[in-house]
């Protein structure tokens, strides 16, 4: 590399915009392309509202936060949500109508897998669909919901099998950057969370990967997979749930009730040159939308 070619070089990567300025802000413009980003929370957080979001903003054009691009999608559990995307899908043609399609899901390829060494295969093959440019817009986003659900029995706690786990997460690393580097894409997996045993402040207070706790639902929890999955990823977001408890009046009596509220937090956990950053959301028929506080 010449300094001549490193003049070339853009001074960022494009960014995926969520479509909310706030939870942008906190990620210093929105998702990067030619990079790994992590959505790790406990079911019911938001995780695969937010992917289904990114696949339909990723049809916009640049110029309106999208990436001009199609999306695969892999899902490892339940069922594909294809209502909801479909209404989000609606939704967004309605707000651009002469940028998306009226048929976004047209730009939206959706594969199940069941286990990590298939993942490895479907990855290999969406590389030369890549590669082979047939889709009406380049492909320029992949979505893994989830990545834990592969590896949650398919592995035991043996040295042999651990082992065996983190060379599998290392391939599936370098597949997905190398097709991020390679086609300049947005790549996002979604990951679960685990209760956590141990200090507040990690070991030897020293906070690193998953020796971290978060805390959701009253709970102390870190993301599942470990430290060496940790490695594997350039930014992590933390969607927690958290409930509080306010007291109510009760109209035309003296008497107060107990009412619990339920606030969701979109925690930048870590990325590259980025500073610990949160905002509160809430989920609406449009998507995920941050709260100014």
């Amino acid at each position: 590399m010449t300094p001549q070619n490193l003049m070339l070089l853009p001074l960022s990567n494009p960014k995926l915009s969520i479509g909310c300025p706030i939870l942008d802000h906190c990620l210093g413009g929105g998702i990067p392309c030619n990079s790994i980003t992590e959505l790790v929370g406990e079911s019911g957080s938001g995780k695969t509202q937010l992917c289904l979001q990114l696949t339909v903003r990723a049809q916009l054009p640049p110029s309106n936060g999208g990436l001009g691009g199609s999306s695969v999608y892999i899902f490892t559990e339940f069922s594909f949500p294809f209502r909801r995307l479909r209404q989000l899908g609606n939704l967004y043609h309605a707000s651009y109508p002469n940028l998306i399609r009226l048929e976004p899901l047209e730009d939206i390829y959706v594969h199940g897998v069941h286990d990590a060494q298939q993942l490895i295969h479907v990855l290999g093959n969406i590389e030369a669909f890549i590669a082979i440019d047939h889709t009406r817009l380049p492909v320029k986003l992949i979505i893994i919901d989830s990545i834990a659900a592969l590896f949650r029995s398919q592995y035991q706690t043996t040295p042999a099998d651990l082992k065996r786990r983190s060379e599998m997460f290392f391939n599936i690393f370098g597949t997905l950057k190398g097709s991020a580097n390679k086609f300049g894409l947005a790549v996002v997996v979604t990951n679960q969370v685990v209760d956590f045993i141990g200090p507040h402040d990690g070991v030897n207070r020293v906070r690193l990967g998953n020796l971290e706790s978060l805390d959701t639902s009253g709970r102390r929890v870190t993301p599942a997979l470990g430290l060496a999955w940790a490695h594997c990823i350039n930014s992590r977001v933390f969607l927690a749930i958290h409930e509080q408890s306010i007291e109510v009046d009760i109209r035309n009596t003296p008497s107060t009730s107990i009412c619990s509220q339920t606030h969701k937090t979109f925690h930048l956990v870590f990325a590259p040159h980025l500073a610990d950053a949160s905002a509160e959301f809430v989920i609406r028929k449009e998507g995920i939308v941050g709260v100014s506080q």
